[in-house]
């Protein structure tokens, strides 16, 4: 489960300080009790500088609050995070509208292109606030005119948040335990011995985590949309069209400078034939850290897909 801070639910609608400092207090309560499931609550970088009431901004109205809790609320929203703005996946031109109301560019557009992609992702909003309803209705209004839409579950108090919690798969804490979690996840995906190797040494990083097992999760529904003739379904065609082309794609071919100076790193042993290889120049994206998914390359019905690599960015200059 991903838990981002809606923060169109803080618009300056505060009328008086006291009515702030319970809003956050209940916000802060929200982000303690989400940390003992093991699950991060991602703000935006603005918060920071958000509109509180009509006359003060949020550093003018902090400044009345005691020191512990300034110091812990301005640490998490200005230094620590985590940000949801550093892990977004949908783009400006995403066109996302709510209640009448464009959100692209917000926890409500970003929440909503996750749940469009299979993330179980909710929103936890301040009251009093415009957003004090559940779920929210969002459409994505697609310039090639398959327009969708999807109910995003908003938490305005902690009780409903824990239950959310409570029913919520176990965090994933390392990236031994990825490994695990994606070996079994997916196992249409033939994953070679060492594929998670190359985070060995490297800090974990759990919305990159998440991150990774989104883009296996396309690959593997990618996996199933062939029919009996081998043929690529009308399924199959929207996830290549939407995740494989184009320049906001997830996956990508390196580029052919990429694959005469790397090629010996971008080949890897055969995962089951003794003596072989394989040149997998394809690959995943993740950008905050840059890390890979290099994957055998092109897809056929009834054939394996192998996962060689997961790991930093291999063509580095």
């Amino acid at each position: 489960m991903e838990l981002l801070v809606n923060d169109l639910s803080l618009h300056g609608q505060f009328p008086d300080i006291v009515s702030f400092f319970d809003a956050i207090d209940r916000l802060m309560g929200a982000r303690n009790m989400s940390r003992k499931f093991g699950c991060d609550l991602y703000c935006h970088r603005n918060m920071a500088y958000a509109q509180v009431s009509r006359e003060l901004t949020m550093p003018q109205a902090v400044q009345q609050l005691g020191a512990d809790k300034r110091k812990a609320l301005m640490s998490w929203l200005t230094r620590n995070g985590p940000y949801w703005d550093d892990m977004r996946l949908h783009n400006s031109d995403d066109f996302m509208e709510c209640a009448e109301q464009i959100v692209t560019d917000t926890a409500i557009g970003e929440s909503a292109f996750r749940r469009f992609h299979g993330d179980d992702c909710h929103l936890f909003s301040l009251i009093p606030s415009d957003w004090e309803r559940s779920p929210l209705l969002v459409f994505w209004r697609r310039v090639d005119g398959d327009n969708r839409e999807t109910n995003v579950v908003n938490h305005i108090n902690t009780d409903s948040l824990k239950d959310a919690l409570r029913l919520a798969p176990e965090p994933i804490h390392s990236w031994e335990q990825l490994g695990s979690v994606c070996r079994i996840r997916f196992p249409r995906i033939r994953f070679s011995v060492d594929a998670f190797e190359p985070f060995r040494g490297h800090p974990f990083v759990p919305g990159s985590a998440n991150q990774l097992i989104d883009k296996l999760e396309i690959i593997a529904k990618y996996l199933e949309c062939f029919d009996e003739d081998g043929e690529r379904t009308e399924e199959g065609d929207r996830l290549y069209r939407d995740f494989f082309t184009g320049k906001k794609a997830w996956f990508t071919d390196s580029s052919s400078d990429e694959k005469n100076s790397f090629k010996s790193e971008l080949t890897f042993k055969h995962p089951d034939f003794q003596g072989h290889t394989l040149f997998c120049p394809w690959h995943g994206k993740v950008k905050t850290p840059q890390f890979r998914i290099h994957f055998s390359w092109p897809i056929y019905p009834n054939e394996p897909l192998y996962v060689v690599y997961i790991g930093p960015k291999i063509t580095k200059r």
